[in-house]
């Protein structure tokens, strides 16, 4: 009824249409406004949760929060994603993300550095790859005086957990120290010649110390260094340290390390234990931890792709089968491939 009336308001008129269906014109109206009162009532329902999870996270997109509405209520709001987007977008709730990086990383020293283990590895268990990086975050010392402060972090790169921060007041390597010391608490217990983990960062002077490399050798974990200046042969990390400062701290005026201290002890929290990766199917670091195996992923790894490439081509070139048609030169002869 409400369709053909909204289609030709002049052909189905509310009168004759109540009058075919058996019902008064109070009855339609008094359905219309209950419909329009429970639409208010989810969308007012769906804005405050939107808002107390943008208080834990301020930089959070929509389609997060839209898997993390649906998680949680289900059936109990149904409300679907376009709806839910439009929401969003309607009370001015979209995130710009801005990201600004400046250089934290010292690579000029003459301390030792070593080769890039994990080019072409894929972890697919946690505890075999963490990776670490160091961002900086702005402390206002007053309404136009301001200086940083430093934020260290390791994290799994296989259920993206962090699994150690810290926060210091210069790019000492203490802090990175600190970071780590707080991950190793993950693998106590299990005996050094079975530990199977690689630790990759940057060649940076922190990373690169004695103290920090000693560290990882006495608990049998394997060192591994960025070969050249780009953020990609680094980019998961990278990529935690522009969530934690572009969407986890998005907004905050910090007046002091211990707020930035405390702030960051919240958002790891939310981070490991509440937040939906996309990386992760849609699951949280937490809820990852429990697994092995591959995860599916919402968007598609170029680099994955790569790597299973070429392993398939390396294996099919070992066992001496034809390749794909696809991959034959014209001569029909195999294409060298370099190991």
């Amino acid at each position: 009824m409400t369709d053909l009336h909204a289609r030709d308001a002049r052909r189905y008129p509310v009168s004759v249409l109540c009058g075919l269906l058996g019902v008064s014109k109070q009855a339609y109206y008094k359905r219309d406004e209950n419909a329009e009162l429970a639409k208010a009532a989810q969308e007012e329902f769906a804005l405050q949760y939107i808002r107390e999870v943008r208080a834990k996270d301020p930089g959070i997109g929509g389609m997060k929060l839209w898997h993390m509405y649906r998680r949680e209520f289900g059936a109990m709001h149904p409300m679907g994603r376009d709806r839910f987007e439009d929401l969003i977008d309607r009370w001015g709730l979209k995130v710009r993300r801005r990201v600004h990086a400046p250089r934290t990383t010292d690579s000029s020293h003459g301390l030792p550095t070593y080769p890039n283990l994990v080019r072409d590895f894929i972890p697919t268990a946690p505890y075999r790859l963490w990776v670490s990086d160091i961002t900086y975050i702005t402390v206002w010392l007053s309404e136009t005086v301001h200086v940083f402060c430093y934020l260290s972090l390791v994290m799994d790169a296989y259920t993206e957990e962090i699994v150690g921060w810290s926060v210091g007041e210069t790019l000492d390597a203490t802090y990175p120290i600190e970071a780590l010391r707080t991950a190793l608490k993950r693998i106590e217990g299990i005996a050094k010649e079975n530990v199977n983990l690689i630790h990759h960062s940057d060649r940076g002077c922190q990373y690169a110390s004695g103290e920090y490399v000693r560290l990882l050798a006495a608990n049998g974990i394997r060192v591994s260094m960025t070969e050249s200046g780009d953020p990609k042969e680094n980019a998961q990390a990278e990529r935690v340290n522009g969530t934690m400062k572009n969407e986890l701290l998005k907004g905050r005026r910090f007046r002091s390390v211990a707020e930035v201290r405390a702030a960051v002890s919240d958002a790891v929290a939310f981070y490991n234990n509440e937040r939906p990766h996309m990386s992760l199917g849609m699951m949280t670091p937490a809820e990852a931890s429990c697994l092995s195996g591959e995860l599916e992923k919402k968007w598609k790894s170029y680099r994955t792709a790569a790597i299973k490439k070429k392993k398939q081509d390396t294996d099919i070139t070992e066992k001496g089968l034809p390749l794909p048609c696809c991959q034959r030169s014209p001569s029909g002869l195999r294409p060298t491939v370099n190991l």
